[in-house]
C-alpha cells in the first residue's frame, strides 16, 4: 500500500538554526497520526514543510508516490491536502459561511466572466459549493452561525468554522495544528469526537469529484499540546524535541519512553538519600 505520506531524512534551517534535523516517518493512508513535543521542538516548521509554506534544506516527501517539493502551495488543495492553524487564519470581516466558501476555490472553474454573466455553469459551481460549505458547517455543529460575521462568534466556534472550511475542501489529507487549544474541557470533547469521526468508512464523491467533509477515510496529521487528546485519538505518535525525532509508536510505547519523559520532564534528579 502506498503511504499517504512518506518523509526522509527532512532538514530544515535558518542561518546557523538548525529547526529539524534528518526527519523520517511515513503515515499510512486513514491513519491518524500524531505530532508531539515542548515547544520549540519543531512541530509547527514540519507542518509548514508538509504544506509547502517552507522550502526543506534538504530531504524528500511523497505524497501518494507523488513529489510532494514538486508542488507550489496553492497547488495543494487540488491535490487535497488541507490544514488549519494554530492561529485562526479565518476572514473576520467575512460571515462563517464566506469563509468555508474559500475552501472550494480550487474547485470553481467557471471564471470570472462566466461568473459575472451567472451562465449556467457558473450557477452550477456556485450552487454546488454552497451546498458543500453548508455541509461542512452542520458537520462540525456551527450550521447555526452560517450567517454570522465571524469576528462576532466566540473562541471556540471559530475553532469549528476552520475545521469546516478545511473540509469543505474535500481533503486526502488533513493537517490540524493545536485544533482544541484554548478551549473548555467540554468543547475539547466535541472537537475530539469530530476528529474521529473523520477516520470512518469512506462514502461516495459529490458531483465535483470532490469528497464531501463526511466522507470518513481522511488520513489525518494532528499537532496538539492536550496530551489526553493525543493518547485517546492518535493511531501513531511521533514526537520531536529540538528538531530530531527521540521517538515513534503507539500512544502506549511513547508514554512509556524515557526520551519522551525527559524532553516533557527534564533529567531526574538524584538528590541524597
Amino acid at each position: 500500500m502506498t503511504a499517504a505520506l512518506e518523509v526522509n531524512g527532512l532538514s530544515l534551517r535558518f542561518g546557523a538554526v538548525q529547526a529539524l534535523d534528518d526527519i523520517t516517518f511515513s503515515v499510512a493512508p486513514g491513519e491518524l497520526f500524531a505530532l508531539i513535543g515542548p515547544n520549540g521542538a519543531g512541530k509547527t516548521s514540519l507542518f509548514n514543510l508538509l504544506s509547502r509554506t517552507y522550502a526543506p534544506s534538504g530531504g524528500t516527501i511523497q505524497y501518494f508516490g507523488q513529489d510532494l517539493l514538486g508542488l507550489r502551495a496553492h497547488q495543494l488543495a487540488r491535490a487535497g491536502m488541507a490544514r488549519t492553524f494554530q492561529n485562526l487564519g479565518l476572514f473576520m470581516p467575512l460571515t462563517a459561511l464566506d469563509n468555508v466558501l474559500v475552501g472550494r476555490n480550487h474547485a470553481m472553474r467557471a471564471g470570472v466572466v462566466a461568473g459575472g454573466l451567472r451562465l449556467p455553469g457558473a450557477r452550477r459551481e456556485e450552487r454546488q459549493a454552497r451546498e458543500a460549505a453548508l455541509e461542512a458547517l452542520a458537520f462540525v455543529g456551527a450550521a447555526g452561525v452560517a450567517d454570522a460575521v465571524v469576528g462576532t462568534l466566540p473562541y471556540g466556534m471559530l475553532k469549528r468554522v476552520e475545521i469546516a472550511r478545511a473540509l469543505a475542501m474535500g481533503p486526502r489529507v488533513l493537517l490540524l495544528d493545536e485544533p482544541v487549544a484554548g478551549m473548555s474541557r467540554a468543547e475539547r470533547g466535541e472537537i475530539a469526537a469530530l476528529v474521529a469521526s473523520l477516520r470512518g468508512p469512506a462514502g461516495p464523491a459529490g458531483p465535483d469529484g470532490l469528497a464531501g467533509p463526511a466522507a470518513g477515510a481522511m488520513t489525518v496529521l494532528l499537532v496538539e499540546h492536550d496530551m489526553g487528546v493525543v493518547m485517546d485519538l492518535a493511531d501513531r505518535v511521533l514526537v520531536l524535541d529540538f528538531g530530531r525525532v527521540i521517538a515513534l509508536g503507539t500512544p502506549a510505547e511513547v508514554q512509556a519512553d524515557p526520551n519522551v519523559i525527559r524532553a516533557y520532564l527534564g533529567e531526574p534528579l538524584d538528590l541524597p538519600t
